[in-house]
């Protein structure tokens, strides 16, 4: 009897053993590519640690931040759609359709403005909305802090972050925006082609050029006129832009918060990398397939009076109002456009949800 007890007890010694958590502690290293560049966005109240990341992924997904305990940030945002959900709109406690897509969160170290209409200037701002948001995750955050504050894990984790045991909404938000600032997306086969260790196939190449090229059917030099938008090489410009998808735009977009009818029906250019794994497309999702975004520019430009101006008569044809792309251009523009996925991105565990794996306490 005595043996079969001490077994157990050794069983579940080394079962705690394994499943304690073992948190790093330090200042977190930020590693990307050089031609990234160093403009950050980090604010100077919330500098990254590795405790401070290491909470903020267990708050991402934590579906304690919901008010019926479903929901998280990463319901949303998944990792195997480079964080977005692969939903025109998505659905949260509210059971309503949001009323824009989900955006992709790669690369938010580098931005400046964040939703589609540019409505709040930092990460730690931008993460309050989704926990307040009615349909979203329908809380509060002295409610959250509340939860958090009665589970076993969370008020030793704020205690090793902040330096005591204290959960309050910001600090909720602080560690989820450290969090976010680390999903790097730099190891696509374009990053390895920029870093000489990738050589593009003649259709990528072809791609990639017509990518680069503004068209000039004078000259008889041919282009996509993309990169105006999506500057090379994160693959975004931190602009808002109309692209032409209604020459009354229904959703106002930057409009509503500059109150400039100049802004009305410009969205923030998002980052094309990933996008094969980001379907839908545009801010309200209306395009399934970047074969459908495509013929969009070639073929449907919407004129409006506040059509951007890299679109406004930028063809390939003279005296046409859209790009006016070939099958074969189009074919060949896809093929660039895979070039941007970066298959380690969206497998990186340290990136993934820790709670499939992990005993809830």
């Amino acid at each position: 009897m005595k043996k079969a007890l001490l077994i157990g007890l050794s069983i579940l010694f080394l079962f705690l053993a394994f499943t304690r958590e073992q948190v790093p502690a330090g200042p977190y290293e930020l590693h990307y590519p050089v031609y990234f560049g160093n403009r950050l966005n980090i604010s100077p109240a919330n500098p990254l640690t590795k405790e401070g990341v290491y909470l903020g992924r267990k708050l991402f997904y934590e579906k304690r931040l919901s008010i019926n305990n479903a929901v998280s940030c990463g319901t949303c945002h998944e990792q195997q759609h480079a964080f977005t959900d692969a939903k025109q709109f998505s659905m949260g406690v509210g059971k309503q359709p949001t009323s824009r897509n989900s955006m992709s969160l790669a690369n938010l170290l580098w931005v400046r403005s964040f939703f589609w209409d540019g409505r709040a200037t930092s990460l730690e701002e931008q993460g309050k909305e989704p926990i307040l948001h009615a349909d979203e995750m329908g809380e509060t955050l002295e409610h959250v802090s509340a939860k958090l504050q009665q589970t076993r894990e969370y008020p030793k984790l704020f205690k090793l972050v902040y330096g005591n045991d204290s959960i309050t909404g910001d600090r909720i938000v602080q560690a989820i925006a450290q969090f976010e600032r680390t999903l790097i997306s730099a190891n696509s086969p374009y990053d390895q082609y920029l870093q000489g260790k990738y050589t593009p196939t003649e259709k990528e190449q072809r791609g990639m050029t017509l990518f680069m090229t503004h068209p000039d059917p004078e000259k008889n030099v041919r282009g996509a006129n993309c990169v105006h938008c999506h500057a090379a090489p994160k693959m975004f410009a931190d602009l808002f832009h109309n692209n032409g998808l209604d020459s009354l735009p229904k959703d106002k977009g930057r409009e509503k918060i500059t109150g400039l009818p100049n802004d009305r029906g410009r969205f923030r250019a998002v980052s094309l990398r990933n996008s094969a794994l980001t379907a839908p497309y545009m801010h309200d999702g209306r395009f399934r397939t970047l074969e459908e975004v495509l013929d969009h520019y070639s073929e449907h430009i919407q004129s409006s009076t506040t059509l951007s101006p890299f679109l406004q008569d930028a063809s390939n044809e003279p005296g046409a109002k859209s790009i006016r792309l070939s099958a074969k251009e189009k074919e060949e523009l896809i093929a660039f456009l895979q070039m941007l996925t970066d298959s380690s991105f969206i497998t990186d565990p340290r990136f993934s949800d820790p709670y499939k794996t992990e005993i809830r306490k």
